[in-house]
């Protein structure tokens, strides 16, 4: 189970894992971006809710399938809105935690008796952001340093199931959320300067592929040039 899917380091996971025959339910904010990613990954299922609304997830999963066991919950979808704390609306700040953090909980929830029945893997993509804050990043930051105790809360609590949780914490990944970040910055954006997605999804299908004996619970991944 993907969140993010449709683009940047979610699109690479799902590529990776799609191409080697991997079964996947690709979550989608919509029908419309369902029918995209059906097209996108011939053979994926799509399950329809959005991220910003995570009041009304429970709603959305009652009227579809969720599937009986989940080998993995990938937590990859995010939203950025920059700016000092001084003109940083409440708007601005619910929807990050809505989408960065409220909602990967409340999924996990749901998803918590498939991973539970196939002694799963849920795994956050958070950010550097999520383990400090800089100027004009509060909201997001604080979205990702509530991501940060959510898995290792979750990681304690789930650990005697056989749960596995991994959080990821990749540096700027050149991506269409990085394109709006540098915009929001006033900044000229060069993906060639930041770290390739594709990296990005080796590290995290490494941590997904350990063996039982081991596993990942925090992984840094910094730009290399």
């Amino acid at each position: 189970m993907i969140t993010g899917a449709g683009s940047g380091i979610g699109a690479a996971v799902a590529r990776r894992l799609h191409a080697r025959g991997d079964d996947l339910v690709l979550h989608a904010r919509d029908a419309g971006r369902a029918r995209e990613l059906a097209a996108r990954f011939p053979g994926a299922r799509t399950l329809v809710g959005d991220l910003a609304d995570p009041d009304r997830l429970s709603w959305a999963f009652s009227h579809q399938t969720l599937p009986d066991r989940v080998d993995s919950l990938l937590h990859i979808a995010g939203v950025v809105d920059l700016g000092p704390v001084g003109e940083l609306t409440p708007k601005a700040w619910r929807h990050q935690l809505d989408v960065n953090l409220i909602a990967p909980a409340e999924l996990t929830r749901h998803f918590l008796p498939p991973l539970r029945a196939a002694r799963g893997h849920v795994l956050f993509v958070n950010s550097g952001a999520g383990l400090r804050a800089s100027a004009d990043w509060s909201a997001y930051a604080a979205s990702k340093h509530g991501l940060k105790a959510l898995a290792d809360s979750l990681r304690g609590e789930e650990h005697g199931n056989g749960v596995r949780v991994t959080s990821v914490y990749p540096g700027r990944t050149a991506s269409p959320m990085q394109a709006k970040v540098h915009q929001q910055e006033g900044k000229e954006y060069d993906p060639a300067e930041w770290i390739d997605p594709e990296s990005v999804a080796t590290t995290i299908l490494m941590a997904l592929d350990l063996p039982r004996d081991a596993e990942v619970n925090d992984l840094t991944v910094r730009p290399g040039r």
